[in-house]
């Protein structure tokens, strides 16, 4: 799936490739592959049905998944799955449909609709295989009654704006869709519904991966209401209305029609950064992971991320050896000048650097294992000594990149970017410190 990790350097010639921009770039890739389909796939198949099985799904991975399915299913089938532009694999019986990401399009929706058409009319011998991954909510861009794909449009742009957490957002859009919110597996009932997850939510709960099409919802419309008065958005009349309505609810889990489906959740970010961890570790590294769940302002997590890095090489620990801080989670990013090219990992990257300042012999990563940092082209960004200095004598003010949104512009001009393209997986972000001693 991940063919190269390609580190957008420019002239070979005139930018040095060091050991470290290697040993980063090898740790990421040792934690996209950890979480590519095609390994975790086939053993969570269930056993072919009586009647018919029907292969549905939306995400990042899912055209990698759907692959995968056809590879290791004996019988027949069929069905339809939605991935982003430059994701879309070849398979034989399921058709893939490619739409736009992050902000939803008519492909999207008139592909949610016909999912929608194909689960109708099912009976109890009958088994839907739904594939979710990140990003799968985009896609899934079905409005609920009485709304249009314009209102879905400017709500999304809203939430991705707003510095709302994952979850919040997903409750946000749960409540506003005809097909997120356990509202596909509904329509599925009584067919014997099995999600297939890849996690990219903070704590890995299903009902949030994708806003969670086949899982029971335990939100409510009050929590998206209350969600949307915290931080401020400017919805929709339309939406702010439905939001009011009873057709707005969600699922539950105590409903008949949501009580013939499974969930298994077959890759999360925490395999991922043990992945890195051991190929820090091959490296003589000690790998100290902080965690898979990391969230909050991105700048803000660079900050901190900073100050345990610069602690970590003042101070020491047990092990009195180098050390790689690997971390995971979904930061957020609240727009403060609009026109910027950002990202949440190159944000945070950028705000990590500027708080390190000079501090010899830190060096860092910062990517989606999804290859697309936001809606840019590129998956991250990295920080090397060859980097640093090339931001010095460009005589780059990283201030005024922060305040403007615009990190992307800032690795760019001194080389920093990670170009990937589509991994056909997403476990969320990925970071790692190498912390050096200081001599």
């Amino acid at each position: 799936m991940v063919q190269a990790l390609v580190q957008n350097l420019g002239n070979k010639d005139a930018v040095k490739q060091t050991d470290h921009q290697q040993f980063m770039l090898d740790m990421f890739k040792a934690a996209v592959d950890a979480a590519l389909p095609a390994k975790h796939v086939a053993r969570y198949l269930p056993e072919p049905p009586p009647g018919r099985t029907l292969v549905v799904g939306a995400g990042k991975a899912s055209a990698a998944m759907a692959q995968a399915v056809e590879k290791h299913w004996p019988e027949p089938l069929s069905g339809l799955v939605i991935t982003p532009h430059g994701a879309k694999l070849d398979c034989e019986h399921i058709e893939i449909v490619e739409a736009n990401h992050p902000v939803p399009d008519d492909a999207g929706a008139a592909a949610s609709a016909r999912i929608m058409q194909l689960v109708q009319n099912l009976n109890k011998d009958d088994l839907v295989i739904s594939l979710i991954s990140g990003g799968g909510s985009a896609l899934l861009s079905l409005p609920g009654e009485g709304l249009t794909l314009a209102d879905k449009q400017a709500v999304n742009a809203a939430l991705l704006s707003s510095g709302a957490a994952i979850d919040e957002m997903n409750c946000v859009r749960k409540h506003l869709s005809k097909i997120k919110g356990g509202r596909l597996a509904a329509a599925a009932y009584p067919a014997k519904v099995i999600t297939l997850c890849i996690s990219d939510v903070p704590g890995d709960d299903p009902s949030m991966i994708a806003s969670g099409p086949t899982v029971p919802d335990a939100t409510t419309t009050s929590d998206a209401l209350n969600i949307v008065e915290r931080y401020n958005m400017l919805l929709p009349d339309a939406a702010m209305h439905f939001l009011k309505t009873d057709a707005a609810e969600t699922p539950k889990a105590h409903e008949l029609k949501m009580s013939n489906q499974q969930v298994h959740v077959i890759c999360k970010p925490q395999q991922s950064l043990l992945a890195a961890a051991e190929v820090a570790q091959a490296h003589g590294y000690t790998a100290m992971i902080l965690g898979d769940a990391l969230e909050g302002e991105a700048r803000d997590v660079g900050k901190v991320l900073a100050g345990i890095a610069k602690a970590v090489q003042q101070y020491g620990h047990p092990a009195k050896a180098p050390v790689v801080l690997i971390s995971g989670g979904e930061t957020t990013v609240t727009v403060r000048k609009k026109g910027g090219k950002g990202g949440r990992n190159a944000e945070c990257l950028l705000a990590f650097v500027q708080a390190i300042g000079n501090k010899p012999n830190i060096q860092a990563i910062a990517c989606d294992t999804d290859g697309i940092d936001g809606s840019e082209d590129n998956a991250g960004a990295l920080w090397t000594h060859t980097i640093a200095q090339a931001c010095q004598q460009q005589q780059l003010n990283m201030s005024h990149y922060l305040d403007n949104n615009n990190a992307w512009a800032f690795f760019n001009a001194c080389n920093g970017l990670v170009k990937t393209g589509a991994t056909h997986t997403n476990v969320n972000d990925f970071r790692a410190i190498v912390v050096d001693s200081p001599n």
